[in-house]
């Protein structure tokens, strides 16, 4: 495999974590909206990652196969006041788990991270490469 190739793959990484990061950041921001475009509260998303293989060659990449919304069920909260109140008193909340969507953030953060340093050191490893043939 080309030292190339592994700017490829980590480049893909990238794109997906981004994603990731991105759908993790619509979960925590609608974690308290109790009504969305369909009338309903929101519902948590995910994303769902699949390989993606290069074509004659080692080594796979990675894109978002799927943003799957969450079945569970939503959170009732008693908020007597508020205009979304049935007559006990309870609002249907978003089934938004913001602990959870804190350690996706961490864990998508991470794996950026990673993937940059990995290209970074691809990176210098092309260079002292090149630089081989110079002493």
């Amino acid at each position: 495999m080309s030292l190339v190739r592994s700017f490829e793959i980590g480049s893909t990484a990238l794109v997906a974590q981004s994603l990731r990061l991105n759908t993790t950041a619509s979960n925590i921001a609608n974690a308290e909206t109790t009504e969305g475009p369909d009338g309903r509260p929101y519902r948590s998303r995910q994303v769902e990652f699949k390989t993606v293989p290069f074509a004659n060659a080692p080594g796979q990449g990675v894109e978002v196969a799927n943003i799957i919304e969450s079945d569970a069920p939503f959170r009732m909260e008693f908020k007597p006041g508020h205009p979304k109140a049935n007559e006990a008193g309870f609002v249907e909340m978003p089934n938004v788990n913001p602990v959870e969507e804190m350690v996706n953030m961490i864990s998508a953060s991470r794996s950026y991270q990673m993937n940059i340093e990995m290209m970074n050191t691809t990176r210098i490893l092309m260079l002292r490469t090149l630089n081989l043939g110079k002493n």
